[in-house]
Formats: structure tokens, C-alpha cells, sequence
């Protein structure tokens, strides 16, 4: 008997994750015990709460009763944003994968997981398509001053010069440089690929030939051709030691003074400060980013003084299509996994 756990919340609720674990391709009959957490809560008070994994990690929070003694035997856990704490790890001698609908780690103590080489941890992004989408809205917003004039127009003003007037110019005159390119960032090049907008962009673990035999037409380089090079800068980036604050001045100040930012990824992997001044002194365009290092931003920020910068509330993977169907994927994500032993949306122990 495969003993599976799932572990729901106010955007996933346990009986999702049930059905998702029911259609697993398992060599043996399975049980499923089933737990909720922050069940009373309301999608928007539950904000707070995800703002909070992501911020501070897994280790802090009251668990549902029963849960950590459930780990003792259980082979497969199955959650959205609910945590995988330390306390959760260490008492699961049986736990063979973890499965979790969402693109970020936040929520599970990934150091305490690499203490667990026979644990199997696999993600889905769900949300990879609305964001790619919202990335291509944002790069037409900013370029062609979409939101700048609406804020205008609604405050009585009818506005015909802007900021960027010296650089204004059709997308598909310009070249896109991505940093990263993981499941959105590839989705990003798709789009840009069918209008027709030339790509560049600076990956560590891609491979230019296998890009290429898949289908995704750009030119790999390094970071800093990107950021020299590229008329729009995108950032795709997970958070992790080694990019926090890795787009700094130094790299900022590669950028072309037509040139665009945009952030659609997590704040942390730029420099506020320096992202700030380039802004402020204009020594680029303009930039837009669906993401702030304070959420709800406060009013005393000083972002919301540049006239250059476009910020919507974190909105970019915020579809009903894309939480109601992410036990779906991780169904089918696992399935894969099972039958073949295989999966791009594995995270590997750095030992591997």
C-alpha cells in the first residue's frame, strides 16, 4: 500500500490535491490521507500568508494537527503553497517524492531536502503561460506608453509626449535579451518568435543546438552582451543565493539609454538601490516590473516618484485557469515521472 499526503490551502483545497493523487499511475493501491491548512482563511487574507513563506521559508508555522505524524509513513506528498518544514523532512523515513503545483520553492526547506538524496522533488509552473503573456503586455506597455497615457488621461490630462519621446519605436524593431530561460522565459521566446522580434539571452544550463532543435529561434550569449545589446532587458530568474541582487549597477549600467527593463520574476534578483538611479538620472527608457520588494507597495516609496516606471500589483500569473488547473499538471508531471522516470520539472540534489 503507497501512503500518499496532500496538503491543501485557501487557492488549492485538499479535495483538488485528493482527485490529482487518485490519478496517479501507482504500481500498488494507495491511501490517501488528507490535510488543510489555513482552511477558515479567504483567498485574500491568505496573501498575507504566502507573503510571508516566501519571505521567511517553511519553518515557522503552526502544521495541521496530525500532519507531522502522518510523515512518518508516508510515501508521496502532494501540496500548493502549504510548507515542507524541517520538522516535516525529518520525520519522513519513508518519503520517496514530493510534488508541489507552483514554480517557487519558498515553502520547502530545500536545505533539509538535500539531506534526503532518495527524495524525489518535482514543480510545476503553473502559471507559466499568463506570465509570458503578461511579459509581452508589459514590453508593449512600456515601450508604447500605453499605461503612462491612461494614468494621464484619467487625471484630466491628454498627453502627447512622454518621457521616452527620443526612443519611442515599434516592438518589432527592437531585439529582447532574457535573463533565464526556464519554463516562462522559453514561453517568453515562443511569443516574441511569432512576432517576429529578434532574441538574445544569457542562460547558464542552456544549450544553444537542443534551444534550436526544439524549436526556439535566438542567440545565446553572455549576461552582459544582453544587457549591452538588447533594446528590452527581461528578467526570468529564480531566487536563490546566487542571483540575489546579481542585476546590479554594474550591469544596469551596460544598458543603451533607449533601452527597456522589465521584471515579471521576483524583485530580489535586482538591486533596488541601482535600479533606482538608473531610472531617476534616465540613463535608460524606462522599465516595468509586476513585482516590488514591499507588497502592497508603501506610499512613501521612492519608485512611485519616476515618471519612467510602470508597476502593476503582482498580477502576471493571477488567471483562474492557472491555480484551479495546477493539480491537473502536477498530475500529469508525476505521471510522467513515474512512467518513465524522467522530468524537466525535477529539481535535482546538488550531489547529482
Amino acid at each position: 500500500m503507497i501512503k500518499i499526503v496532500v496538503v491543501g490551502d485557501p487557492f488549492v483545497p485538499s479535495e483538488n490535491l485528493i482527485k490529482a493523487a487518485q490519478q496517479l499511475d501507482l504500481p500498488q493501491p494507495s491511501e490517501i490521507r488528507a490535510f488543510d491548512w489555513y482552511p477558515g482563511y479567504s483567498r485574500e487574507a491568505f496573501r498575507q500568508i504566502v507573503k510571508q513563506i516566501e519571505q521567511e521559508g517553511p519553518n515557522e508555522f503552526l502544521l495541521p494537527a496530525g500532519l507531522v505524524e502522518a510523515m512518518q509513513t508516508t510515501d508521496i506528498l502532494l501540496v500548493h503553497i502549504a510548507p515542507v518544514s524541517q520538522t516535516m523532512l525529518q520525520a519522513a523515513d519513508n518519503l520517496q517524492l514530493i510534488g508541489t503545483c507552483r514554480g517557487g520553492l519558498e515553502h520547502i526547506d530545500l536545505l533539509e531536502w538535500e539531506k534526503h538524496p532518495n527524495v524525489q522533488l518535482i514543480h510545476v509552473i503553473r502559471n507559466a503561460e499568463p506570465v509570458a503573456d503578461f511579459t509581452i503586455g508589459l514590453m508593449y506597455s512600456v515601450v508604447r506608453n500605453i499605461a503612462c497615457s491612461y494614468k494621464e488621461v484619467q487625471e484630466g490630462n491628454w498627453p502627447q509626449h512622454f518621457p521616452n519621446d527620443p526612443y519611442k519605436n515599434s516592438l518589432s524593431n527592437l531585439t529582447v535579451g532574457l535573463i533565464g530561460l526556464g519554463h516562462i522565459g522559453k514561453r517568453v521566446v515562443k511569443k516574441l518568435n511569432g512576432l517576429g522580434i529578434p532574441v538574445i539571452a544569457y542562460d547558464a544550463f542552456a544549450d544553444q543546438q537542443q534551444l534550436q532543435a526544439a524549436g526556439y529561434h535566438l542567440q545565446l550569449t553572455d549576461i552582459k552582451t544582453v544587457f549591452r545589446q538588447a533594446d528590452i532587458v527581461s528578467l526570468h530568474l529564480r531566487v536563490v543565493p546566487e542571483t540575489i541582487n546579481l542585476i546590479d549597477q554594474q550591469l544596469l549600467q551596460l544598458m543603451k539609454p533607449s533601452s527597456y527593463l522589465i521584471n515579471t520574476a521576483r524583485p530580489d534578483i535586482l538591486n533596488k538601490q541601482d535600479f533606482y538611479d538608473i531610472l531617476a538620472t534616465k540613463k535608460i527608457a524606462g522599465a516595468g516590473v509586476d513585482v516590488v520588494w514591499e507588497e502592497p507597495i508603501l506610499p512613501n516609496d521612492p519608485l512611485l516618484s519616476l515618471d519612467n516606471l510602470i508597476i502593476t500589483s503582482h498580477i502576471a500569473g493571477d488567471t483562474i485557469d492557472a491555480i484551479e488547473h495546477s493539480p491537473d499538471l502536477l498530475q500529469q508531471e508525476l505521471n510522467h515521472y513515474l512512467q518513465t522516470g524522467n522530468s524537466e520539472l525535477s529539481i535535482l540534489h546538488k550531489n547529482q
